[in-house]
């Protein structure tokens, strides 16, 4: 049996562009997975790996037009969405070069034989290794961030594990083209190219995460792709960790002072944030608690007059746009909600417009409303207006985890006045992996202080897939007991012939 083709498909118009190739057989998973075993060795020097991630950047810069093109025609996200995406996936391939120069990521610690402590201590050394060949499984929304040369792949290389990517059928033209040219760069430093693999199809994804050499994976998608593949990571005769992101509904809360100061200003940029990237963003703010009264009505007034006048546009796929039109649907029928604006179907037969849905937060208790507190992929969000302190409390405590959660407060509030601003925060922590006081979610800094994650269902585990520390993900701790100094690796060694950073007898030394 033949296998099955591979297509690129503009989402713009719904056609096919080209044959990009075939779905990868079982057997050829298999390939693509021992060879990148095979690769771990060259991959282990950290100077080759950070001069590989380095041409990494520079490959995909020097393809950037080709590769923006496509990735433009694949998704409709737009050439200067893009060329930004592009720019931060090069900045992320640079900044995981800087970590694992730096070396502090390795976290070596060591403690010196004493025989007089209680109970006596031998000779202990530790530090970090990788786990071996890495799975990652690519976003729809970021063809290129999130994707074949994404924060997933970046780290997981950073560490010193190839990665296997399954590409996602969105955008399998441009997958092609990015990791075409991380082999290019690998192949440039005088690497094996099959440090970093890309395959496609559905089936291909299945073998993947079964296979018995895949150490780790990376996934970001949905809520049921994601658990399905994290239940066959786990229920392998060897279980191996899964970091998946899988979706988020970013509750946003307005206090009644802050919608009275900048109602607004607040109600325009919800919009801006909700309906930025035709509301495909893994951050967007998907549900809003809003005080009742003059000073929300004018924050509703600003957001239905903000939203009213977004652009329409598609989706990344016919599948989201189906799923996103039943997902209003449902949501308006319920008694009480309201659509001052209402999302729908766009002039066309592949857009979609953005709006918005109002509801009492007193309904939220009731348990057909628990609809409004799920992610619906897509630019809408949910506004449930509530008139005490109390709702608030009550509503947050049952929407499930997150990847953001935002509070806006007043001048006054946020200098700590009141109390209010304190017991808000509070509240939103244990719901979040980033919680932000007046700003808004879309858009994540890759720093080193960045934290992307969140309680499940945002995440399968408590690692961040952006900034410095995501590394650690794909690394395991080992300690070595009384070995003795012309064995150890020399990451261990007590004249520190590399370099690095690390703790010794309680004491940090750079």
């Amino acid at each position: 049996m033949a296998a099955a083709p591979v297509w690129s498909v503009d989402p713009r118009t719904g056609k096919q562009r080209e044959q990009v190739g075939t779905e990868a057989t079982a057997g050829e998973v298999d390939a693509a997975v021992r060879a990148a075993h095979a690769a771990r060795e060259p991959l282990a020097d950290r100077t080759v790996r950070a001069a590989l991630l380095r041409a990494a950047a520079g490959q995909l810069g020097s393809a950037s037009e080709e590769i923006i093109t496509t990735a433009d025609a694949e998704t409709a996200l737009g050439r200067p969405r893009l060329t930004g995406e592009l720019a931060r996936t090069q900045a992320q391939l640079r900044a995981f070069a800087d970590e694992i120069e730096d070396g502090a990521y390795l976290g070596v610690t060591i403690n010196h034989k004493d025989a007089d402590a209680t109970p006596p201590c031998p000779d202990l050394r530790r530090y970090k290794i990788p786990l071996g060949v890495v799975a990652v499984y690519a976003a729809s929304n970021f063809p290129l961030a999130f994707s074949v040369p994404g924060g997933d792949t970046a780290s997981a290389l950073a560490a010193g594990c190839p990665v296997v990517v399954k590409a996602h059928p969105d955008h399998p033209a441009t997958s092609a083209l990015t990791g075409a040219a991380l082999r290019r760069a690998a192949a440039e430093v005088g690497l094996p190219e099959a440090v970093l693999s890309v395959v496609h199809g559905f089936e291909a994804g299945v073998e993947l995460v079964k296979h018995p050499l895949v150490t780790a994976v990376g996934f970001t998608g949905s809520v049921r792709g994601g658990r399905a593949l994290f239940d066959a990571a786990v229920t392998r005769p060897t279980p191996i960790p899964f970091h998946g992101e899988l979706g988020s509904l970013n509750p946003v809360v307005v206090t009644g002072a802050a919608a009275a100061e900048r109602a607004e200003e607040i109600g325009e940029g919800l919009a801006g944030s909700m309906t930025m990237g035709t509301g495909q963003f893994c951050t967007k703010p998907g549900f809003v608690l809003a005080p009742e009264g003059e000073a929300g009505d004018r924050l509703l007034d600003a957001l239905r007059d903000a939203v009213s006048k977004s652009a329409q546009g598609p989706l990344l796929d016919a599948r989201m746009r189906e799923a996103f039109l039943a997902g209003i649907s449902a949501r308006a029928e319920l008694e009480g909600v309201a659509s001052p604006v209402p999302a729908g179907a766009g002039e066309d037969e592949h857009s979609v417009s953005a709006g918005f849905l109002t509801v009492p937060a007193e309904k939220l208790s009731q348990p057909q409303y628990e609809l409004l507190l799920e992610e619906c992929f897509g630019p809408v969000t949910v506004v449930a207006r509530y008139r005490d302190e109390d709702e608030v409390t009550a509503a947050l405590s049952r929407l499930p985890g997150n990847l953001t959660a935002t509070l806006h407060l007043s001048g006054a509030e946020a200098a700590g006045d009141g109390g209010q601003g304190t017991r808000l925060l509070a509240a939103l922590t244990p719901l979040a992996g980033r919680v932000l006081v007046n700003g808004w979610p879309t858009g994540v800094a890759v720093a080193p202080a960045q934290h992307h994650g969140g309680p499940y269902p945002a995440t399968t585990s408590t690692s961040t897939s952006v900034g410095a520390t995501a590394i650690e993900r794909w690394l395991r701790p080992v300690a070595y007991q009384d070995a003795p100094e012309a064995l150890l690796p020399p990451e261990l060694r007590d004249a520190n012939p590399l370099g690095l950073p690390r703790r010794v007898d309680g004491r940090w030394e750079n």
